[in-house]
């Protein structure tokens, strides 16, 4: 078992080169936010945007992407005309990493042009790595045969709700076994979310965050994750990098927002605007 603590994640960390441009720092590809629940998408775009990507680009509904420009007007944005996800956007080429999940929908539609997204992605001459979440991670349980679409370096950040869909467990050691299992068979990095989050690789290892509170016991938070990490990964961090710089700036923010407004009284909103304190503390 390994910490995820600042001595495991600062020799990870990437240097801004003075003599770059955008283009230098990856391009996401975020996709979520149906008609009837569009927050989830630009809470995750929002995150994405302080991650140190280059450029993300929103695919969602007309709700999401309306919100989404006044909230972050330095995203991108790609319309879906459906009420939740019914077009994969072309030029996928163009990105260096998907998020998919967040408010995706649960509608025959939405699984049909996710298994589409998935073959898509696979078939690309390189796989693009994908952050994989809530809707997404629904669709995954109920239609396993898509699980081999997975493209490698891929990450998935179940809650346990979400985890005992995918898995089933009634023992921690248990649990811990069949972890190791869904890694190994699917080429993902899991995160284990939980009030001790845990990410297992498919190596068989096991690494247990040291940040976060029960201030993240919240709607968003997990959306955030989504953002964070998707970004990260297109920034150019392998799955398991970006899954714990993830994990541990996002505790970090949390950690920052409660000693200065108590667990109480703030919200996954917030936590955007506070990734920075987990991104200074590692410099």
């Amino acid at each position: 078992m390994h910490k995820i603590n600042p001595k495991f994640l600062r020799p990870l960390l990437k240097k801004r080169e003075t003599v770059s441009h955008k283009g230098d720092y990856g391009h996401l590809l975020l996709i979520g936010g149906c008609q009837s629940m569009p927050g989830a998408a630009v809470l995750a775009t929002g995150a994405a945007l302080k991650s140190g990507c280059g450029l993300v680009t929103l695919h969602s509904t007309a709700r999401a992407v309306q919100a989404a420009v006044s909230a972050f007007p330095s995203a991108m944005l790609s319309e879906d005309g459906g009420e939740c996800f019914s077009r994969v956007p072309d030029g996928l080429l163009r990105f260096t990493a998907i998020a998919v999940g967040p408010g995706l929908g649960r509608t025959a539609p939405a699984e049909e042009t996710f298994a589409s997204l998935l073959t898509r992605v696979k078939e690309q001459e390189s796989p693009i790595p994908m952050v994989l979440d809530a809707d997404a991670l629904f669709i995954l349980a109920a239609h396993p045969e898509l699980m081999k679409h997975i493209p490698a370096g891929s990450v998935m950040t179940p809650h346990e709700v979400e985890l005992r869909r995918l898995i089933s467990w009634n023992t921690p050691e248990e649990k811990e076994l069949e972890l190791k299992t869904l890694c190994k068979e699917t080429g993902c990095v899991v995160v284990a979310k939980s009030h001790l989050t845990e990410i297992y690789t498919p190596e068989g290892e096991k690494y247990v965050n040291t940040t976060g509170n029960a201030g993240l016991a919240k709607g968003g938070s997990g959306d955030v994750l989504t953002g964070l990490v998707g970004g990260l990964l297109a920034r150019g961090y392998s799955s398991l990098e970006a899954a714990a710089l993830g994990v541990w700036i996002h505790g970090r923010a949390a950690d920052a927002l409660t000693a200065k407004y108590t667990a109480e009284a703030y919200s996954s909103r917030d936590l955007i605007d506070a990734l920075y304190y987990g991104f200074k503390a590692l410099e």
